[in-house]
């Protein structure tokens, strides 16, 4: 029995034992998981830091996209050696004292958790030296561990060098995305901390290369030279409303700028970017009616309301935010925007309907030229006299019947054969069995419903359009409608694909070259394109300024804007990313034909439709558009005849 229970004690001791502390080094890895996702983290949270440290001029160094060196240089308060020691360990901040405080924010950080995070996935150098200090301070971290402290000679402020990046979680840097694509990252966190503080210097460099200089200036501004530096602000108009709960400032763009992509939409809270949808859908409310229902309007809009009435600690990024009364926000910003969009004009005036009616230009005459009828009485009429009116040259009275021998010469130039029943059978199977011009091709792929295949149509006179939108043809097994512009687009979609992968391509050059300048994260972007979009015959060079030159284009590209395009190839580019199951041919191939392919209400000929017919049917997949939308639908004869019973 003794040794029973010093076996079940043991177990006991045992057991009560398997839950232990993580080490230091351990716990900042996983709370880095959170924090820091991607080099673009790093440069969010040091440059927030730099912010809040009172920085009047703030550098940003980047290498290799911030895989190997990501820097940041301020003018700020500085840290004195005890300071810059304790800023690498979690929990150690300078913005909170107690839990109250949580509701009384105003600075970027205040959990204490990113340079200890940062720490633990890097190799970190800092040099500091506190305002009204001779020394300085030098500290080295890597992995957790401190290399080296010492005092030093260095300006004031900070300077913070993060190397190697997941040095030593080798896991996290396999899953890093293609340079572009992270410091199109970079670039974004970078924008928003530049655009909620104009007064602040910001510059941005990468790889030795000068990318943003921006002085300090106003909103409007400021907002220019992160868009698009060379375009006016003009596009801009001015939000601003004040409220007990909220202080909406700001500029939204005028309905003719609005984009069918994304990235200038900003809201920010207390200088604090952050993401909300349902604030988002005011402002596409005040929109309603002035812009098509796939563009996005531009905003920039700051709040500003109590801390006390929000709460930003509820997720990692602070990125995301809680009013304590959205409904209340919501209106307000509604409210603003509608009203800045009628008081700068931009609403649309009454606007009659009158499709239809004829264009019908007057006549410009000189008044003095006018001659007044004259008028002939004749006293001898008599109404009701019937006999004795005569008949007139222009046609008779209201009253008078013509006579019916007038239309039997009319009716002697038709054939008097009766149009049977019978005889509208014959022509309806007649149309049947009709061979079809270029209805060899048989449709490939397998589809779920009703197979959509080429059949018997007599001509091209077969054809009949219907709105601009369909073009319906009679074929054996019923009716067929096909959506023309989904034919189109799947025409030019796969045609786009096989000049890609054979490097074959007609490209028209342009008498008057265009050049166009994107953002720095869409110049970069479309500089990895260049060479795919080089195989389908659009002729584009960057140029030494960092812009691009249109020198020539495909024929099937006649009437598109070309900036629109390429606006559009960027993000499609950019959004499928993370999509293994499309490779970049078939991205920008889908691009081009959808930008390029015929716009619904465009009449065509029945030469045209025949065309559009045969060259639909020759695609290897002709039932679907590129996104998978139905083309061709058939409504079988038996659902045509019920609909007559």
């Amino acid at each position: 029995m003794a040794a029973q229970k010093m076996i079940a004690d043991s177990r006991s001791i045992t057991m009560s034992n398997i839950i232990k502390l993580l080490p230091d080094s351990v716990a900042n890895q996983i709370a880095a998981g959170e924090v820091v996702q991607r080099p673009a983290s790093v440069v969010k949270e040091l440059v927030e830091n730099a912010v809040d440290a009172d920085s009047s001029c703030i550098k940003v160094i980047i290498r290799e996209a911030g895989r190997s060196l990501i820097q940041v240089i301020d003018n700020g308060k500085g840290m004195s050696e005890m300071d810059a020691r304790m800023s690498f360990e979690r929990h150690a901040t300078s913005k909170i004292t107690s839990s109250n405080d949580l509701f009384a924010i105003r600075t970027k950080g205040f959990r204490g958790e990113a340079l200890a995070s940062i720490a633990a996935v890097a190799q970190v150098e800092l040099r500091t030296r506190a305002r009204g200090e001779e020394l300085g301070t030098y500290v080295g971290v890597a992995g957790s561990v401190f290399d080296d402290a010492e005092t030093i000679h260095c300006p004031e402020g900070s300077n913070f060098m993060v190397k190697n990046l997941f040095f030593n979680v080798p896991a996290r840097r396999k899953f890093l995305k293609k340079n572009s694509t992270e410091f199109t990252h970079i670039i974004n966190e970078f924008t928003r901390v530049a655009m909620a503080h104009p007064d602040v210097e910001f510059s941005l460099l990468h790889n030795d290369v000068l990318v943003y200089d921006l002085p300090s200036t106003n909103l409007r501004q400021r907002i220019n030279h992160l868009i698009d530096s060379k375009k006016s602000t003009t596009g801009l108009v001015p939000v601003n409303a004040e409220t007990p709960f909220v202080i909406v400032s700001g500029f939204v763009g005028k309905p003719e700028s609005a984009k069918k992509t994304t990235g200038e939409q900003f809201f920010f809270v207390n200088q604090r970017f952050v993401r909300h949808p349902y604030l988002h859908k005011a402002i596409l409310e005040a929109y309603d009616n002035l812009i098509p229902g796939d563009a996005i309007p531009s905003y920039f809009i700051f709040m500003e309301v109590n801390p006390e009435v929000i709460d930003i600690n509820i997720h990692p990024t602070k990125t995301e935010i809680k009013f304590e009364d959205e409904r209340t926000i919501w209106h307000t910003i509604n409210a603003a925007v509608r009203e800045s969009l009628g008081k700068f004009n931009v609403v649309p005036s009454i606007d009659f309907d009158t499709a239809g009616m004829l264009d019908m230009p007057l006549m410009e005459q000189d008044n003095d030229d006018l001659v007044v009828p004259g008028i002939a009485i004749n006293p001898t009429y008599n109404p009701f006299d019937v006999s004795s009116q005569t008949p007139r040259a222009s046609g008779g009275s209201f009253s008078s019947r013509p006579s019916a021998a007038g239309w039997d010469s009319l009716y002697n130039h038709f054939e008097t054969e009766t149009f049977t029943s019978k005889m509208f059978d014959e022509e309806v199977d007649a149309a049947d069995e009709a061979p079809l011009p270029h209805a060899e091709t048989v449709v490939q792929q397998q589809i779920e419903h009703q197979h959509a295949t080429p059949s018997a149509v007599t001509s091209a006179s077969a054809f009949f359009q219907f709105k601009g939108r369909y073009i319906m043809t009679p074929v054996k097994s019923g009716l067929m409608m096909i959506d023309q512009k989904r034919a189109h687009e799947r025409i030019l979609f796969e045609r786009f694909l096989r000049q890609m992968e054979n490097h074959k391509s007609a490209s028209q050059q342009i008498l008057f070259p265009e050049v166009l300048t994107f953002k720095a994260e869409d110049a970069m972007v479309l500089s990895e394109l260049l060479d795919e979009l080089q195989t389908v015959g659009i002729d584009i060079d960057e140029n030494e300024d960092g812009d691009f030159e249109i020198k020539g284009l495909p024929a099937d590209l006649e009437g598109v804007v070309v900036r629109d395009m390429l606006e559009t190839i960027i993000e499609d580019y950019r959004s499928s990313e993370y999509d293994a199951m499309l490779d970049l041919h078939k991205r920008v191939a889908s691009t081009l034909a959808r930008k390029s392919a015929m716009d619904y209400g465009r009449y065509l000929t029945a030469v045209e439709m025949q065309e559009l017919f045969d060259s639909l049917f020759a695609c290897a997949t002709p039932n679907y558009s590129p996104d998978g939308k139905p083309i061709v639908v058939i409504v079988p004869n038996d659902e045509l005849e019920q609909r007559f019973q």
